[in-house]
């Protein structure tokens, strides 16, 4: 079995996954074999990986944060890098996927009480992620401070101590209270799981770092524990794909640029970063929306993004005057993406005979393209190669989606993908939905579909940006971590 290290945090959204892609990256620059491991993450931002031994389905379901981990150790992705994740549904639920296949829903009470079986599952594939590995490097999910969770916890101190796994504990400075957050962990928690505590590290440094030694030394006082290091505010982080939702709350329009893309921030988004690709070319201005907020009148592009809640998500969508919007866009010319439930949206009318999503079984869309979707109880799940039918470029990404689309306007597909065609597109060009997510990362769709709307010279090569960018966060924890000690302490 592989030596371990475990970075668990004093709260969530810490910066833990993107510190452990970037010590995945660093161990693997000195000749490492390391893999990433989470027991349980919640996110409806889902990546297509492959299930070992399983030649006949398409893969799997993983969060996009060890979608991106893998990428930083420079191995493929596999559901056992995270067994175990949630994808919310509903503020009280979410579906249930274990080992990349949906397992069942819950509501967050009856979860509590499904995690027991579920422990099982997350042994197994941790011995299966250690069978060729030198390291591995695991996230945790949430805090271990959440003691009211403890006897059934399987994401942090429960996983460490039935693995006997060390941890790294990760304080964020940036939101204030570090001290109290660090010594406030060590003073709460049981000692059999203070014992797993092996040190810790401030996250999110912005200024003088000499200014918080006194801050360290209380610290030491009240933990003893050792620090490893405090790590600065890493810029490159930005240009890294977002793990969750969480990040929203924080996006802001940029500065002014030639093309402005509008995105909705649907209440259960999905794989928003779809958008990634377009927020790093240099033309192009990502604008986030809020609910209570219009869509600007100034951009040139709406995307409706994926929704793990088609039809409640659609709802919200006229609440919000967003449907109006849209429709004003579009008779200014304005031009309409709609990737998998945002594809769902545009339609005429949304179905869902078997209450797959909830207790409203049908709604009518945006009516926007002359289709109808209706759900049903098989997810198609795999990675696709496909070419894009308006611009004859090759595509490459993924699928993740319920429901069966038809109507007139899929005789005019966005995509062909495995020989069969998919999305649509209205008669002028202007509206295209689509079930494939990622297209966006094919530079030379994206360069030709830019320049399609008058944006030219797009097109850079994304995946070498995203490289560059675990490079430089890599060459940061180096050189402000002690991470010789952090990996001799694996075991």
């Amino acid at each position: 079995m592989a030596r371990a290290i475990m970075l668990q945090g004093t709260g969530s959204d810490v910066g833990k996954t993107v510190l452990v892609a970037g010590l995945c990256r660093a161990a693997k620059k000195r000749g490492l074999k390391v893999r990433p491991f989470k027991p349980q993450n919640m996110s409806n931002n889902a990546a297509v990986a492959d299930i070992p031994g399983d030649n006949r389905h398409g893969g799997g379901e993983i969060g996009r944060a060890q979608w991106l981990q893998a990428i930083a150790c420079g191995v493929a992705p596999s559901v056992h890098m995270n067994p175990v994740l949630l994808k919310p549904q509903t503020d009280v639920g979410a579906q249930i996927i274990v080992q990349g296949k949906v397992f069942g829903e819950a509501k967050a009470r009856d979860y509590q009480a499904l995690k027991g079986r579920l422990m099982d599952a997350v042994l197994d594939s941790w011995a299966k992620v250690g069978e060729d590995a030198d390291l591995v490097i695991v996230e945790g999910a949430g805090s271990p401070a959440e003691i009211n969770l403890r006897s059934r916890d399987i994401a942090n101190m429960g996983f460490a101590t039935r693995a006997n796994v060390p941890v790294v504990l990760v304080g964020d400075i940036d939101r204030g209270g570090v001290i109290a957050s660090v010594a406030g962990t060590h003073l709460i928690l049981p000692e059999e799981d203070r014992r797993m505590i092996v040190g810790y590290l401030i996250n999110k440094f912005r200024g003088d770092v000499s200014l918080f030694d006194d801050g360290l030394k209380a610290i030491e006082k009240f933990t003893g524990w050792r620090c490893f290091g405090v790590v600065p505010w890493l810029k490159a982080a930005a240009r890294l794909p977002s793990e969750d939702s969480v990040v929203l709350e924080r996006l802001a329009s940029g500065e002014a640029r030639a093309l402005k893309v509008a995105v909705p921030m649907l209440g259960r988004i999905a794989n928003f970063d779809d958008l990634d690709p377009l927020k790093v070319e240099p033309q192009v201005e990502v604008v986030f929306v809020p609910p209570g907020k219009p869509l600007p009148q100034d951009a040139g592009l709406v995307v409706i993004p994926g929704s793990k809640s088609t039809i409640g998500d659609l709802l919200k969508f006229r609440e919000n005057g967003w449907d109006r919007d849209l429709l004003a866009h579009r008779k200014r010319g304005g031009h309409i993406i709609g990737i998998c439930g945002g594809f769902q949206m545009l339609g005429r009318m949304v179905r869902d005979p078997d209450g797959i999503e909830g207790s409203i079984t049908e709604t009518e869309g945006l009516g926007l393209l002359d289709i109808e979707t209706v759900m049903e109880p098989e997810k198609t799940v795999r990675n696709v190669s496909a070419r894009s039918v308006p611009f004859d470029l090759p595509l490459e990404g993924y699928e993740i989606h319920l429901g069966r689309t038809t109507g007139p306007d899929t005789a005019r597909p966005s995509a062909i993908i495995n020989g069969v065609e998919d999305g649509a597109i209205s008669a002028d060009g202007k509206v295209i939905g689509t079930y494939m997510h990622g297209l966006f990362g094919a530079d030379g769709f994206r360069g030709k579909f830019l320049e399609s709307l008058g944006i030219k010279g797009g097109g850079i090569d994304y995946r070498a940006e995203v490289e560059r960018a675990l490079d430089e966060v890599a060459a940061e924890l180096e050189a402000h971590l002690d991470c010789d000690a952090i990996f001799a302490l694996a075991r």
